[in-house]
């Protein structure tokens, strides 16, 4: 299974396998390492992705990271945050 997100800096479309993603490290553009990708959410209508949620380290207060949390502790990273997807899923805080 696959899905398609557009970069902010980049125009085309990129195929990004899930299974990929799946317990992929998370860091903010500054180098703070946010946690691990847990899973994404979506609106079942449209097919647009809204929010990676991150199981964050033990080091970080998830109430202090800058991204909402969910009933389980877990950062709601919206998905136009994302900056960059390689060794590590880069986001924006």
């Amino acid at each position: 299974m696959a899905f398609k997100t557009v970069a902010p800096d980049d125009a085309h479309m990129v195929d990004i396998l899930a299974e990929n993603l799946s317990g992929k490290a998370v860091m903010s553009s500054d180098g703070t390492e946010l946690g691990d990708l847990y899973n994404i959410t979506m609106d079942l209508k449209s097919g647009e992705l809204n929010d990676l949620l991150v199981s964050p380290h033990e080091h970080l207060s998830p109430e202090r990271s800058g991204f909402d949390v969910d009933e389980m502790g877990r950062l709601k990273v919206p998905v136009g945050n994302v900056q960059a997807v390689k060794d590590y899923i880069v986001v924006a805080r």
